[in-house]
């Protein structure tokens, strides 16, 4: 059993896995609930579809564990935790022998408290015992003709909340049509940041002035304001992975 996302580590994951042991003998599971990016399902469907393998979209009720609601430093590790004792319970059910997960080299030196979780659980991470790391795993992909290839890095919806702000379905569904809003105006890696009423967009610094110029900064606006928020502002900085790192509540 994968665990899949949809993005480019899981994807080069299941690829492998259909390459190693043929699409019978491989599941593909994504956790589809108030965390996950609903393009992400979308993405998840499809490339589990073009490689004839079953794809599981499960519900592991996030936001029921006060841990993972409360969003505290570690929060990764506890939804991480859930959602792979979920996966390995159906695996064990189904008699397949393991869970695997997509991290790779280069996650080892950032921040991943859920890596603990993957330990603990003892789900196989096939990328990392291959010495691949995000670049790697690129130009893999990009070999096998993967659409994944060059995709942005992607994150669940909770990242968008400050740390120790507890979260909710309502914050979580208004940050991600936000970014769906915007998912086609700024290519490249892009993220709203949650300070209700007030959206942060981070973008990549080459989108900035595109974004507050004619003819997208109207569109921008409207598409952030559909979605929920009064105000919108840009973060001058540009994307940044930790984007939340310095703010009150981190």
């Amino acid at each position: 059993m994968v665990a899949f996302s949809g993005g480019v580590d899981s994807s080069l994951l299941l690829r492998a896995a259909v390459e190693a042991l043929g699409p019978q003998d491989v599941v593909a599971a994504i956790c589809a609930g108030p965390l996950t990016p609903p393009w992400e399902l979308e993405q998840a469907r499809s490339l589990a579809a073009g490689l004839g393998v079953e794809l599981l979209v499960l519900d592991a009720g996030e936001l029921a564990d006060p841990d993972i609601a409360a969003n505290g430093p570690q929060r990764c590790y506890h939804c991480k935790r859930r959602r792979l004792s979920l996966l390995t319970g159906l695996a064990r059910e189904r008699g397949m022998k393991a869970v695997a997960e997509g991290s790779q080299l280069d996650d080892r030196s950032d921040y991943r408290p859920g890596s603990r979780a993957v330990a603990e659980l003892g789900a196989l991470s096939p990328l990392m015992a291959a010495g691949l790391d995000k670049a790697g795993v690129r130009r893999l992909s990009q070999a096998l003709g993967l659409t994944t290839a060059s995709a942005p890095s992607s994150a669940c919806l909770a990242t968008r909340i400050p740390t120790g702000i507890p979260l909710s379905r309502e914050a979580l569904a208004r940050v991600g049509r936000a970014e769906q809003g915007l998912r086609g105006l700024a290519p490249g890696r892009l993220r709203v940041r949650d300070h209700f009423p007030l959206a942060r967009i981070e973008a990549e610094k080459e989108q900035l002035t595109a974004l507050v110029t004619e003819p997208l900064r109207p569109k921008v606006l409207a598409a952030v304001k559909q979605a929920g928020y009064s105000r919108v502002c840009l973060d001058l900085e540009g994307y940044s992975a930790s984007g939340l790192d310095h703010l009150p509540g981190k």
